[in-house]
């Protein structure tokens, strides 16, 4: 294997143990190599300019909003962002995918699967622990029978607009939207407004989902 083909991996997390556990894993690791770690966000986006790494490891305690602001900044670069943390509902994974993490998994995962997730982000791919959103696997996209109006709330609860907000965008009132949410709900068969930004993400091409 030249070196061409080896991904390497830099790991910003709070807690030393699950650097150690991680920089073994990757050394297990056919393609992959630990690049280094630090503690801090500031910290990893010097070395992501410096150093260029394929993949960056980031831990949910650093707190979602700062990640999501880290996130955006990051956008452009050629350093894949993965999230793990413990605890990650549905809502946080949706904010984290639309801000820009190409992985999103739980930090209870296997060794396997954190491989398999890096593996994938590093080779371009985006990847995200199957089971995070409810009933992801059974989504079943029909947006064809939406109407125009249904499908402008759509979009917007992909961008992450709470009702009030679409509301206020669209020139309509909360309870209007909350109408049309449940129509599309119906007629696209996903539950809940966290399955239709992702069902709408996959539509798109923007997330694959992976087990």
């Amino acid at each position: 294997m030249n070196d061409f083909s080896v991904k390497t991996v830099l790991v910003c997390e709070t807690q030393p143990v699950a650097v150690e556990g991680i920089r073994g894993l990757l050394s297990r690791a056919p393609g992959l190599r630990f690049a280094g770690s630090v503690r801090t966000l500031e910290a990893a986006w010097e070395l992501i300019r410096s150093l260029s790494p394929a993949a960056v490891v980031i831990d949910k305690a650093l707190g979602t909003g700062a990640i999501v602001e880290w996130l955006q900044r990051l956008q452009g670069m050629q350093t894949a962002p993965v999230v793990w943390g413990v605890g990650i509902n549905e809502a946080e994974a949706l904010r984290l995918l639309q801000a820009g993490a190409r992985g999103v998994l739980r930090r209870t995962s296997d060794s396997e699967t954190l491989v398999t997730c890096l593996t994938a982000v590093a080779e371009g791919a985006t990847w995200m622990e199957d089971g995070i959103f409810a009933d992801s696997e059974k989504l079943q996209p029909r947006r064809s029978q939406l109407t125009p109006r249904e499908h402008e709330v759509a979009e917007l609860v992909e961008q992450g607009l709470r009702n009030r907000d679409i509301a206020r965008n669209l020139g309509i009132q909360t309870g209007t939207v909350k109408i049309h949410l449940k129509h599309i709900f119906e007629k696209t068969g996903v539950r809940g407004r966290y399955g239709l930004a992702l069902n709408g993400l996959r539509e798109k091409g923007t997330i694959a989902l992976a087990v």
